[in-house]
């Protein structure tokens, strides 16, 4: 892990079942997360994703490229441009900050109509783990890199 590293881009496509799961699986039951009808009534051409679910898509771009002991120190993100269904977020990474075995990653996510997510994620590694393996996307998709 190096300053100026990049990430491998990994393409996630955005489904309604993604949406759906992700908002109940977080509890968030607001109807614009699963009710198409009731998103267009608040102004959304259709339902959308919740920053819950885009905060652990996040966590996990950054832990199949760092490996499966790759502790998560901070995640700070925000939203832009929602994620509705039939797109795909390209998910980013530039290693921006080293120090020892911990590094900051800016994150940016972008999907058919601009950027849906920015921010940083503080990684810690530890100095012994091993190699990882090229993560596998979800079928139809890119995939990432290891470390």
């Amino acid at each position: 892990m190096y300053v100026g590293e990049q990430l491998p881009s990994l393409e996630i496509p955005v489904t309604r079942t993604l949406i759906v799961a992700g908002a109940v699986a977080s509890r968030d039951y607001q109807d614009v997360h699963h009710d198409a009808e009731s998103a267009r009534q608040k102004g959304s051409p259709d339902i959308f994703m919740n920053i819950l679910t885009t905060n652990g898509l996040v966590g996990r771009y950054i832990t199949d490229h760092f490996g499966p002991t790759a502790e998560l120190r901070r995640v700070a993100i925000r939203l832009g441009a929602p994620n509705y269904p039939g797109d795909t977020m390209a998910l980013t990474g530039t290693v921006e900050e080293v120090e020892g075995d911990t590094a900051t990653v800016r994150v940016l996510g972008e999907n058919g109509i601009g950027r849906h997510v920015t921010g940083t994620v503080t990684v810690t590694v530890p100095p012994d783990a091993p190699p990882v393996a090229p993560p596998q996307a979800p079928s139809g998709t890119a995939s990432g890199g290891a470390r």
